[in-house]
């Protein structure tokens, strides 16, 4: 079995790693062949290394976390990590790594690169999109930031949690999974009111939001069992501004 190789790791922003991959490249035999080098992107693919591949082997990195700020090693504990790489021993080594300080190494390839990290965009960058309106919704309420946050992100902890023991299906809670269609209305009218209220430059409103996370959450209700007839009146319900808005354009 051959050695695991010396890895280099490009710390890097995504949009510099194949310029300082060309400038490793010029070393040329300056730098053993042996040395293999490894970017920590979660979008780029293996390409990105190209001008160093012609003598070194290359790989990936990719903690799936979020790193707004410095944090302590403990934060890589139980955490996946996508590993890549050209050869056999490199990859051996990315998992090594990954082994090392905590973490669980799962492959992900080129071909599952842009998909792998668009999945951990909508389970980090868009969650916390969806938390800014929803504290946002609080403080209209007189809740200060700190008050809703606080609150918002306990209920979000108690989700997170029955879905990591449940699953995502066996999760969903709230009106639209009990097909509570007059709950589903009073939202849609009050969001509506806010909207109307707010200034201008939002791309999506906040009740054309509603209704797009709404139909997403009503295939999961009708999997975890939601009858058709429900199902049916919360479409409707979800679908008729969408509907009207249609024919005025028709006509």
């Amino acid at each position: 079995m051959s050695a695991s190789p010396d890895i280099v790791f490009l710390a890097v922003p995504d949009g510099a790693v194949a310029t300082v991959a060309a400038e490793l490249a010029e070393a040329g035999p300056a730098i053993p062949a042996s040395v293999a080098f490894s970017h920590l992107s979660g979008a780029l693919e293996l390409g990105a290394l190209e001008p160093l591949r012609r003598r070194h082997p290359v790989g990936s990195l990719h903690p799936l976390q979020s790193f707004p700020e410095p944090r302590p090693p403990d934060a890589f504990e139980g955490i996946v990590v996508a590993v890549d790489a050209t050869t056999v021993s490199l990859r051996r080594g990315l998992n090594s790594v990954a082994r090392d300080i905590g973490a669980k190494p799962r492959r992900v390839d080129d071909r599952h690169r842009a998909l792998y990290h668009a999945a951990a965009v909508f389970a980090s960058n868009y969650l916390v999109a969806l938390m800014g309106e929803a504290v946002g919704l609080l403080e209209r309420a007189g809740w200060t930031e700190k008050e809703a946050t606080a609150a918002l992100v306990r209920l979000s902890e108690g989700v997170l949690l029955s879905v990591s023991r449940r699953g995502p299906t066996a999760a969903l809670t709230g009106p639209i999974r009990r097909g509570d269609v007059d709950t589903v209305k009073r939202h849609l009218a009050v969001l509506a009111e806010v909207d109307s209220g707010s200034d201008g430059g939002r791309v999506v409103s906040r009740a054309d939001l509603y209704r797009m996370l709404g139909l997403i959450a009503l295939e999961i209700a009708k999997e975890a069992g939601l009858e058709p007839a429900g199902a049916e009146r919360i479409r409707r319900a979800l679908t008729r501004k969408v509907a009207a808005t249609r024919r005025r354009r028709r006509e």
